[in-house]
């Protein structure tokens, strides 16, 4: 079992402060933490093969960072031996004008796995606490009756929503659907080094632009948005993963374990069959075998 030393304390008192960014365990190079998420990704093929079979959990998987944290690279690499019979990836952008005229978590309840299967969120409901906790006046579109127009939210607000969330999660989990959240962590200097090499190559031009740029004047204001985020929805059920994201070839060898424990630890199995079912499959073959 991997070391998750990352696990944000469900106790509340955590800091984001007390988990670097840089941190790559004992590892000197990518070589030997590539070998091991290869492994990683192995193993997930198997447990998604049983997990599909043995149609009792779902697992639900969480991504949320600052821009350029690497989670569409994670989510490519760590799920690349994954069955896309039994996974479907969702990225969550602005929400949309009927998005809107429902609550905050309607548009991402209705694409929870079913049972059997992996959901991933590239983004989820957690925006409605980070990008929105940054710039509130998003709010104003939601036309809410606890915000006449012109109030700003308050704390009562903030966790108002975190109890929401709380009480939606503990609801899923308590139906069978297992829940993992990663918090990508990088650091600032790396975020600009990462925009940087997406302005100089070309290929990579379509992956920036001068808004996410000009969010990074609002970097205090995310951190403490995260903080606040990770220390009231860490919790038994669903806790959080802080995962340093500032070499990508650790972040996703990191992942890439604590999913493949994640799924171990469901002691998932094959269907095994009854005598009657068995009696029948028996048949099944006397009649093939005599064609």
């Amino acid at each position: 079992m991997f070391n998750h030393s990352f696990t944000f304390p469900v106790d509340g008192k955590g800091k984001l402060s007390d988990f670097p960014t840089d941190y790559t365990g004992t590892f000197t190079n990518s070589d030997d933490a590539e070998k091991e998420l290869d492994n990683s990704i192995k193993k997930l093929s198997k447990m998604q093969d049983k997990l599909y079979a043995s149609n009792q959990y779902s697992l639900l998987i969480i991504f949320q960072a600052m821009d350029a944290a690497g989670k569409d690279s994670t989510i490519k690499h760590v799920m690349s031996g994954i069955n896309p019979q039994g996974c479907i990836v969702t990225s969550f952008k602005a929400p949309s004008a009927e998005e809107l005229d429902h609550d905050f978590l309607w548009r991402c309840m209705k694409l929870i796995p079913a049972k059997g299967d992996i959901g991933i969120f590239n983004r989820s409901y957690y925006e409605e606490v980070l990008v929105v906790r940054v710039h509130p006046e998003m709010l104003e579109n939601q036309k809410l009756s606890v915000l006449p127009q012109g109030r700003r939210p308050d704390e009562s607000f903030w966790e108002q929503r975190f109890s929401d969330i709380n009480n939606f999660e503990k609801y899923l989990h308590d139906n069978d659907i297992r829940i993992l959240k990663f918090f990508l962590h990088v650091s600032k200097n790396v975020q600009k080094e990462r925009f940087l090499k997406r302005i100089d190559k070309s290929d990579k031009n379509w992956k920036l632009s001068d808004r996410d740029v000009i969010e990074r004047k609002f970097w205090d204001d995310y951190q403490f948005a995260y903080e606040q985020a990770l220390k009231h929805t860490s919790t038994e059920a669903a806790p959080w993963y802080v995962i340093p994201a500032d070499h990508k070839w650790y972040m996703r060898y990191a992942v890439g374990q604590i999913v493949a424990d994640k799924l171990e630890s469901l002691g998932l199995d094959y269907p095994h069959l009854n005598g009657a079912q068995m009696k029948a499959l028996e048949k099944a073959k006397q009649l093939l075998l005599a064609e």
